[in-house]
């Protein structure tokens, strides 16, 4: 990640996170896996594009975070970016910018897709056997 990504990301995750569990060290947050940080930067390049305020942002990963807790969610913040992903999902259904059902329709897609890659090749979308 470069410096002004860094810095614009860490801005972002101290002003949209503040109190919550992101995993993070001295220079920013930290992703356990490439996903991750793409999910983090989709919502920062959706942020800053003004699809979304920093502050509906915070209120729907928030929203999120405690609907986990109370049912028994982990603590520790090792689902954080499933939090961030179901946050994302649920904002842009609420913005009218995807629909329950698309957002269905393509994780079945990619879930095809998956079973019908050969290990330890790349999924990509175009190995759906129904596409």
């Amino acid at each position: 990640m470069s410096d002004v990504t860094r810095s614009t990301a860490a801005d972002l995750a101290a002003a949209l996170a503040a109190g919550t569990p992101i995993p993070r060290d001295s220079e920013g947050p930290v992703f356990a896996e490439p996903w991750q940080a793409q999910a983090f930067a989709l919502v920062v390049a959706l942020q800053n594009r003004g699809v979304f305020t920093a502050e509906e942002w915070a209120q729907a990963l928030g929203a999120e975070i405690r609907e986990a807790l109370a049912a028994g969610g982990c603590r520790d913040g090792s689902d954080y970016y499933e939090r961030w992903c179901e946050a994302l999902e649920h904002l842009l259904i609420e913005k009218g910018l995807a629909s329950h059902e698309g957002v269905d329709a393509l994780a079945a897609s990619w879930a095809r897709a998956a079973e019908a890659t050969p290990h330890g090749t790349p999924i990509r979308l175009e190995n759906d056997p129904l596409r």
